[in-house]
């Protein structure tokens, strides 16, 4: 407890304090890598186009207040200039906040930065210290690095929506832009590993992320079939391809997940669920016999679950030390005593907001308690601090 208290105390260090960053990308996926650099103590300093700012301004869901959720959760933490990457005092400006950065994160279409006079190994090699992160769909080069992206794109090229869904329907979209969200996680790795290697070297780097790569490299199930097997994968809905049960079952009321890993854990859900022939069944005698045989077991499994209400299930799965749990809406998994133990949902600014998954034992791990800015309120600051000789 002593622990907790420390680590989600506001008032703790950060671990990547003094660390500048200077964020151009907008919509999701470089705001994600910024917004996690925000939340682990990093200054970042939001560069956004005059009049509108990042797209997500204008994209819902929208507060009371008119201002945008979407804007909010990916930019927290954040200083906001407006600045006309066009226009060459600005451009010129924006060169003297890089200079005294350390990071810059970017996700223009390949190339634009360059046309801007802002070319990623350019920058690096003008600035050495420099870690220039470059978030794109398809990456810096390859034949489709030009194609225009957004994440239900990558999630229809990468596999991860054929993959997703019931057999006998069609491809489905993952519940949440989770392309786009692979994208910024690496995006924050990709910076972190190379500060590190900064430290080590004194020298920067580019750091060149696809939101494709990114997505392909999480299918690990359907690419050990497609790589290791030669086998085509095929959609299979919640169960497990290679363990059984491992599943959403109906109960009385609603579903439930239940899995078991091994052949120990069935045998006590056998018990739990007062089905003690299951175990010596020789269809589900082991792992792979269950797995071969899922479908009658899951027939087996849900006649007896659909007895009684899944809360009771679930509680006696619990005590028996089943891994188990209820399908919840995020309405309902918001309120979890668990989520609100580790800070996942905190207040800032008067809304409240995801917090920061990342847990250091050492460091403050609340994330950001800085809310995300206002178009442009921090541009006045901003160019005196970094040696405008007039504010716009």
């Amino acid at each position: 407890m002593t622990e907790q208290l420390d680590h989600l105390n506001p008032d703790q260090p950060y671990p990547l304090e003094g660390i500048t960053v200077v964020d151009f990308s907008r919509v999701l996926a470089g705001p994600t890598c910024g917004r996690m650099l925000a939340d682990a103590g990093a200054r970042v300093i939001k560069v956004e186009r005059p009049d509108t700012g990042d797209d997500t301004r204008l994209m819902g869901p929208f507060a009371q207040d008119g201002s945008s959720e979407y804007y909010r959760f990916a930019n927290l933490g954040k200083e906001s200039i407006c600045l006309d990457l066009k226009d060459p005092d600005d451009r010129a400006f924006v060169k003297q906040v890089i200079a005294r950065a350390d990071v810059v994160v970017e996700n223009f279409r390949p190339g634009v930065m360059a046309r801007l006079g802002l070319d990623p190994a350019e920058l690096v090699e003008e600035f050495p210290h420099l870690v220039v992160c470059s978030v794109s769909g398809f990456g810096q080069y390859g034949p489709l690095h030009q194609e225009a992206a957004y994440d239900t794109v990558i999630q229809a090229i990468s596999g991860m929506m054929d993959g997703t869904g019931e057999p006998d329907r069609g491809p489905t979209r993952v519940g949440t832009s989770i392309a786009d969200i692979l994208g910024g996680i690496f995006g924050y790795c990709g910076v972190v590993t190379a500060l590190c290697a900064r430290e080590r070297t004194g020298r920067g780097s580019t750091v060149d992320i696809s939101m494709l790569d990114a997505t392909f490299s999480v299918m690990e199930q359907s690419l050990m079939e497609a790589l290791g097997t030669g086998e085509r994968p095929t959609r299979i809905g919640n169960r497990h391809p290679s363990m059984a049960p491992f599943d959403t079952f109906d109960c009385q009321d609603q579903p439930i997940a239940i899995c078991c890993g091994n052949d120990h854990l069935f045998g006590i859900l056998a018990k739990t669920l007062d089905l003690p022939g299951l175990s010596d069944d020789p269809r589900f005698s082991s792992n792979v016999d269950r797995t071969d045989n899922q479908a009658e077991l899951k027939d087996e499994l849900q006649a007896k679950l659909r007895t009684e209400p899944a809360e009771t299930w679930h509680q006696r799965l619990q005590d028996a030390g089943i891994p188990s749990s209820l399908v919840l809406n995020i309405d309902d998994t918001r309120k979890l005593g668990q989520i609100k133990a580790r800070g996942m949902v905190k207040q800032v600014g008067g809304f409240d907001v995801p917090g920061s998954p990342m847990k250091w034992g050492t460091w403050n791990s609340m994330g950001t308690m800085l809310p995300s800015p206002a178009l442009g309120e921090h541009s006045d600051r901003l160019r005196a601090e970094f040696g405008a000789a007039t504010a716009r």
